[in-house]
């Protein structure tokens, strides 16, 4: 009996910490609707919107600040949204604008390979396919619309992987990787070649790497500043993409590329 009481009890424990978490995260989240209205608040007015002890909103305003959510007026006690917020506008709106001005390119690079193109921007430690147009032979294409896929088996992952910060490069390169055929790169030295050679040249290439039949390439999409910030490039089975075929289909992503970048404000 005992034994049973105890797991109901622990049960009841979890859906009320459940509960808690998410009316945690709601809360943050109204505090930061809140200054979005307001410009600025202090803590009594934010806890009486809350409908909460002023201790609450306090906790709560401490855990967005040390993420750089909010900040504080040091004077006057007020506080106001902070630059991580931009942060996270700026990539919402990147991915926004890419999707807009990649529309075209990538519907022109379909359509002058014949096979079927994508836009893929960086999603933690993946490649998130944010777009997709499918030329002429590539009818029955697989949809990667939406998909994340490894960085390392793939080449708009390969890309994106290649102009990464190089702390954070070494650490997704260095870790242990999933083998997903014969093909894919596991050991760090070679994938670090791949990279290497890929920031170079501009491109990078994977054959049967993450699906046995499926080869593609894919160069960098750049910002006004030169970050980049996606990659488009072009994917079909390994019969119509051969390997002698990739460098040809690799300088048609880079000027898909170019002119992506050239939309998103890079100078060129």
């Amino acid at each position: 009996m005992s034994n049973t009481t105890d797991a109901a009890g622990e049960r009841s424990e979890e859906r009320r910490g459940a509960a808690g978490s998410v009316q945690s995260v709601d809360r943050a989240v109204s505090v930061l609707e809140i200054l979005a209205r307001t410009s600025e608040a202090g803590v009594t007015e934010i806890s009486e919107e809350l409908g909460v002890h002023k201790s609450t909103a306090f906790r709560i305003l401490g855990v967005l600040e040390t993420r750089g959510l909010v900040e504080q007026e040091k004077e006057r006690g007020k506080y106001f949204l902070g630059a991580g917020v931009l942060r996270l506008a700026g990539a919402a709106a990147i991915r926004l604008d890419i999707s807009q001005e990649g529309q075209p390119v990538c519907r022109a690079l379909a359509d002058d390979t014949g096979e079927t193109a994508n836009i893929a921007v960086l999603d933690g430690d993946a490649a998130v396919n944010i777009m997709q147009a499918r030329g002429a032979a590539a009818v029955t294409a697989y949809n990667w619309l939406g998909r994340r896929t490894p960085l390392h088996a793939t080449a708009s992952g390969k890309v994106l992987l290649a102009h990464l910060p190089r702390e954070r490069r070494e650490s997704l390169a260095a870790r242990k990787l999933p083998r997903f055929t014969g093909h894919t790169l596991t050991a760090p030295a070679a994938l670090r070649a791949q990279l290497t050679a890929a920031a170079e040249d501009g491109f990078a290439c994977s054959a049967e790497e993450l699906e046995i039949g499926l080869n593609a390439v894919a160069a960098p999409v750049r910002a006004y500043d030169g970050a980049v910030i996606g990659a488009i490039g072009v994917s079909g089975p390994a019969y119509r993409m051969a390997r002698a075929r990739l460098p040809e289909l690799a300088r048609k992503a880079v000027g898909a590329a170019a002119e992506l970048s050239r939309r998103m404000g890079h100078p060129g």
